[in-house]
């Protein structure tokens, strides 16, 4: 297999549909949420794991092409993407629980390196994940998307034009985040994504010495926020020191197997997740690789990019 840690060379993916891509997926959601800095990402990589620990195939588009960090949580900073020598399609990185991982961040020089990207590029990346990748069979990709809702999370939706089972909205307690979730939520309407359900980060500190809860942004908003806006309720997961250091030190998958109060808060919101869509995850599929190679050319450092 050749390496293709910067470029990838090729033809552009076909227009239209790239739901043919994914017909070996079962379960596909996407995470997105009205603004930064809610842990949208995290919460992705969350999500996967906890599928991936009851027994899943599992799969992680990082998706967001400005900001990726998904590869930092799983303690992948050092992967490389490679391409079949055979049939020229991308081989998704393996990381913890064999969780299968693409992400621009394994395609830069160095971890500091800028994507310097207008959206029509933006928008061939994320087709080209999609298309030009060899997920194999799995039960659940997750596709994580930058923040707002913008061209990343429209050419996801009208990419696979119904291919999309559920987005995964991603808020905190606070007024101004409650303000801008709701306008993801009329997103995921007027794209016609079905709504799985929203997930409220950073809803508490839960006091390790005597367990008293602190609502530091707010209480209870995400539930609110689904009550008034007609849509499920997935979850909430607290405010944990332990975990934020594990997630700077590339280990969320050792402390979502460990067994702490936190934790019970994911594996809560994945149970609701399979609760909802455990018809789809029973389904059996015959894998089917797509014919069509071609990868897209991505702009290499030395190359200077048309206005």
């Amino acid at each position: 297999m050749s390496n293709i840690k910067v470029n990838i060379r090729g033809g552009a993916a076909p227009p239209g549909s790239l739901a043919d891509y994914l017909k070996n997926v079962k379960l596909k959601l996407m995470t997105i949420s009205g603004k930064g800095g809610v842990g949208k990402s995290f919460v992705s990589a969350a999500v996967a794991l906890g599928f991936a620990l009851r027994g899943y195939r599992v799969g992680i588009l990082d998706g967001d092409i400005y900001g990726p960090t998904i590869p930092k949580m799983l303690g992948m900073s050092d992967a490389t993407l490679y391409a079949d020598s055979k049939t020229g399609k991308i081989i998704p990185a393996v990381g913890p629980l064999g969780v299968k991982v693409v992400s621009i961040d394994f395609m830069l020089p160095s971890e500091d390196t800028a994507v310097i990207w207008r959206g029509a590029l933006v928008t061939q990346a994320l087709r080209d994940f999609i298309s030009q990748v060899d997920w194999g069979a799995l039960d659940v990709l997750i596709v994580d998307l930058p923040p707002g809702t913008g061209d990343a999370p429209l050419t996801i939706a009208q990419s696979l034009q119904g291919g999309i089972d559920g987005s995964i909205i991603v808020t905190i307690p606070s007024e101004v985040s409650r303000r801008i979730v709701v306008k993801a939520i009329d997103f995921s309407r007027k794209v016609r994504v079905p709504i799985a359900g929203i997930v409220e980060n950073m809803c508490c500190f839960v006091c390790p010495d005597n367990g008293k809860i602190y609502y530091i942004l707010g209480e209870g908003a995400g539930r609110k926020i689904a009550e008034k806006m007609n849509v499920p309720f997935l979850g909430q997961i607290p405010m944990d020191p332990e975990l934020s250091k594990h997630l700077d030190g590339g280990r969320l998958h050792e402390f979502l197997s460990s067994n702490n109060a936190t934790t019970k808060y994911i594996e809560e919101i994945v149970g609701a997740l399979i609760s909802k869509y455990g018809e789809k995850l029973k389904q059996e599929i015959k894998e089917e690789r797509p014919k069509r190679v071609s990868l897209m050319k991505l702009p290499g450092e030395d190359e200077d990019q048309e206005s």
